[in-house]
């Protein structure tokens, strides 16, 4: 009995089957999402060997798996490196944010203790003089039958200064006192400068420790030049206090 063979059957693929399977699997990786560029390298990189079916497609898509990984931890680090990059410029930031900081904190503390000695600074009206007649001393020369003040040794011309930091509230004429100056101290007490021969400054003037105000003379009721100083609790007569211990209260040796 004779067979026949069924045409077709069992035959080996033809070359262009094989490559025409190759591309069909190729073109279904692409259409399936595998990123388009690493296709055409993955193809060239293949090693020439003899396949059939399915393989080749099979390892061409391993290929472009483990390049996409690749691409993949790439993309992490780098992402990984922006944030460690932006954490250090915020860190930066925080940094530079504490010492600007610091550094106004201190400018504002030596500030404020620039304005509190500048506030406490205290000296002598007349500099390298002394007392040549004390406070309360009695006698005629006075209305009130004693001294209100302290008189500072001093020849006409001698430059008497602000004892401490102030605004003036009275620049003239003063009567008994000739030409006077009166100063509100910041502290709320006045100080008095008398018998003066020019004055330096004008009434709502601020002035500081050791200011030229005026110079000594002999206006006024006086029997030769001095100064005159009192200290007080208001601007008007009467309302006196020990000079001598008001500037010693506030550190000026008399």
């Amino acid at each position: 009995m004779a067979f026949t063979r069924a045409p077709g059957k069992h035959r080996r693929p033809s070359r262009v089957h094989r490559t025409t399977a190759r591309a069909a699997g190729v073109a279904a990786l692409a259409t399936t999402g595998v990123v388009g560029t690493l296709a055409a390298p993955a193809l060239a990189a293949e090693p020439a060997v003899e396949q059939s079916g399915l393989t080749p497609v099979v390892a061409i898509g391993d290929s472009i798996a483990d390049e996409i990984d690749a691409q993949a931890l790439a993309q992490q680090q780098a992402a990984a490196d922006a944030a460690a990059r932006e954490a250090a410029r915020e860190a930066a930031r925080e940094r530079a944010a504490e010492a600007a900081k610091e550094a106004r904190e201190a400018k504002e503390r030596a500030a404020r203790e620039a304005e509190r000695k500048r506030l406490n600074t205290f000296v002598a009206p007349i500099t390298a003089s002394y007392v040549s007649t004390a406070y309360q001393a009695g006698s005629s020369l006075w209305s009130s039958g004693s001294h209100t003040g302290i008189d500072f040794h001093a020849s006409s011309g001698t430059t008497v200064h602000a004892v401490g930091v102030g605004t003036v509230v009275e620049a003239g004429w003063g009567g008994a006192y000739g030409n006077q100056v009166v100063i509100r101290m910041h502290d709320g007490t006045y100080t008095q400068y008398g018998h003066l021969s020019s004055i330096g400054v004008s009434v709502g003037q601020s002035v500081e420790p050791g200011q030229q105000i005026g110079l000594s003379g002999a206006t006024g009721n006086v029997t030769g030049p001095h100064l005159h100083f009192e200290a007080r609790t208001s601007p008007e007569y009467g309302s006196d206090m020990d000079p001598v211990a008001y500037l010693r209260s506030h550190g000026v040796n008399v």
